[in-house]
């Protein structure tokens, strides 16, 4: 479902606690709250600039350092609780040890990640996930990172059931990502010259614009929506993908696969591509059909890149792939098709 998204004020205004607040998505489901008419707290370190507004109440804690670091939790209600900061067991039991009698419905941000390398998508909730991580783990590796949110995920729904609602964003995209992989192609199309395109333009890329990601995550508290949904945009093609963004057919190089893996270009150097049938591709193919049944509305693709576009100047850039080496890779490509 790809709309407009006009907010409209909750018939009953929330008290929402979001743990996390000021970094990316935090930021989106802090602001987008407000803009709803809820009464907003945010727990976190106070280590990361805070652009919210006035109204919101902060807390200091620390997930780190156990139940103490909690402490400003204690004696306290709320409607609900987002949790877009827990991502090891020994983050999030304490909060939900804590929670469990003072809040009525607990929003776990999770990850696809806890879906590995699936073999095809589409990727539904319904497909295996990975085995969960120690309770003790602490170094999170790609792999250990999704395991870790399985085990995360767990644990809400152990403690709060069907009060429990699991969200499982594909690739966030918009405004304040500090990873700049989206931001990357953003920036790269404003650029002048030919462009290194991944591929052939037929493999895929999916990202969840995070504004819709942050309005549903509201939506499942007003409307106490309980379970465990993918939250995914529209799948494009590398193609629909660049056009979305801005690029022109006549500035886009299409490089093949074979050379980028020949040449061993990796996905931090060309950030989201993963050609299809490659490992984590199916993880381009997520089915977010159960999320748009209780109220997804996805925003059109060119709608996304031009928020982040209006932006880029927030987004530091970091290209890891170097313009001297893209240039040679383009010399190599034009090589292999002479």
């Amino acid at each position: 479902m790809l709309a407009c998204h006009p907010v409209a004020p909750p018939a009953t205004p929330k008290k929402i606690l979001i743990l996390g607040g000021t970094q990316f998505v935090g930021r989106h489901i802090a602001e987008a709250s407000i803009r709803a008419g809820h009464a907003v707290t945010i727990l976190n370190r106070g280590l990361t600039p805070d652009p919210l507004a006035p109204q919101v109440e902060r807390l200091r804690g620390d997930r780190d350092a156990g139940p103490d670091g909690l402490a400003a939790l204690r004696n306290r209600t709320w409607d609900a609780c987002i949790d877009v900061s827990g991502f090891t067991p020994l983050q999030v039991r304490p909060a939900l040890d804590l929670l469990r009698n003072r809040i009525h419905r607990y929003v776990f941000i999770s990850a696809v990640a806890v879906y590995g390398d699936p073999p095809r998508g589409p990727v539904t909730e319904n497909l295996p996930l990975l085995a969960p991580a120690p309770d003790d783990v602490v170094d999170l590796d790609q792999e250990m990172y999704g395991r870790a949110k399985v085990a995360c995920e767990n644990l809400c729904n152990a403690t709060f059931a069907d009060r429990a609602t699991i969200l499982r964003p594909q690739i966030v995209a918009g405004p304040h990502d500090p990873s700049d992989r989206y931001s990357h192609w953003a920036r790269r199309v404003s650029q002048p010259g030919p462009i290194l395109a991944p591929g052939d333009g037929s493999d895929h890329v999916q990202v969840i614009d995070a504004a819709d990601l942050a309005r549903f995550a509201i939506r499942t508290i007003e409307h106490h929506i309980g379970g465990i949904f993918n939250l995914a945009g529209p799948r494009l093609t590398w193609r629909e993908f660049l056009r979305a963004m801005g690029a022109r057919d006549k500035d886009l190089a299409w490089t093949p696969a074979s050379l980028l893996q020949r040449e061993n270009i990796t996905e931090q150097q060309l950030p989201l591509y993963r050609q299809d049938g490659g490992y984590r591709s199916a993880l381009m193919h997520v089915d977010s059909t159960r999320a748009q049944a209780a109220g997804l509305v996805l925003t059109e693709p060119a709608a996304t890149a031009a928020s982040i576009r209006a932006h880029l100047h927030d987004i530091p850039s970091s290209p890891v792939l170097t313009p001297a080496h893209e240039r040679e890779l383009l010399q190599l490509a034009a090589h292999a098709r002479d």
